[in-house]
């Protein structure tokens, strides 16, 4: 339930950010950085794939946590560096950065909701 209502939270809020900023999405597969976006995002789930069964065995929450919210930090920033790049005369990157901001925010403080206990 609480990925549904993180899932939810992120695709509003980068809704709201794109029409704040009047921003038109652009995908950065119908740009020339096609493959690098695609070898950038394929090395940076394979290194976190790998790593993850470094973290399986330790039953630590915040290890979770903090493996998520790196694993986050990285696409998002790689995504909002690629946008940056390969998407001139936009502010689409500033959307991704909020996303990321926000997105981070959350997950650290997922202890702290009262609905999940």
């Amino acid at each position: 339930m609480f990925l549904i209502v993180l899932i939810t939270l992120m695709f509003m809020t980068e809704k709201i950010t794109n029409k704040i900023l009047r921003v038109e999405k652009v995908r950065i597969s119908d740009t020339s950085g096609k493959n690098l976006d695609r070898w950038g995002r394929g090395i940076i789930l394979s290194v976190f794939l790998s790593a993850l069964w470094f973290g399986i065995d330790i039953n630590s929450d915040a290890l979770i946590k903090y493996f998520f919210m790196s694993y986050l930090a990285i696409t998002l920033g790689f995504q909002a560096i690629m946008e940056f790049i390969f998407i001139k005369d936009s502010k689409q990157y500033i959307s991704t950065m909020m996303l990321l901001i926000m997105s981070l925010i959350i997950v650290y403080n997922v202890d702290n909701f009262p609905f999940l206990e």
